[in-house]
């Protein structure tokens, strides 16, 4: 499996981006739950926000009501829609893939979020 993201940046705060997700193989996609999580500097790694291959969503209290995940199975695409950006936002952003037990990371893209 192999998942590439794109559409990080520099913004500043108040500002909208938004990250796209491509997976690879195809056959793989809509059958599986996807994500985004995010890795600040000396932070672990957290769940920002996933999709179910029902297009159930979950997201992070933090990013609750300025964030949207969505998927489009066509396109084999899962996007992260970011509202309202906060200097906090700052961190690498990471797309998984859940396949059975498992979970298939992204090489990541930077967001970074000025004040």
């Amino acid at each position: 499996v192999q998942l590439v993201e794109s559409g990080g940046g520099f913004v500043q705060a108040g500002g909208s981006l938004r990250l796209s997700c491509v997976a690879n193989p195809p056959r793989t996609f809509s059958n599986n739950a996807m994500g985004w999580y995010r890795q600040a500097p000396g932070k672990e790694r957290e769940l920002v926000a996933d999709i179910t291959s029902g297009g159930s969503t979950n997201y992070a209290d933090s990013v609750r009501g300025r964030f949207t995940i969505s998927r489009d199975n066509v396109k084999i695409v899962v996007y992260l829609q970011m509202n309202s950006l906060k200097p906090e936002d700052t961190a690498v952003y990471y797309c998984s893939q859940d396949v059975g037990s498992v979970r298939y990371w992204g090489q990541g893209t930077q967001v970074t979020v000025s004040s």
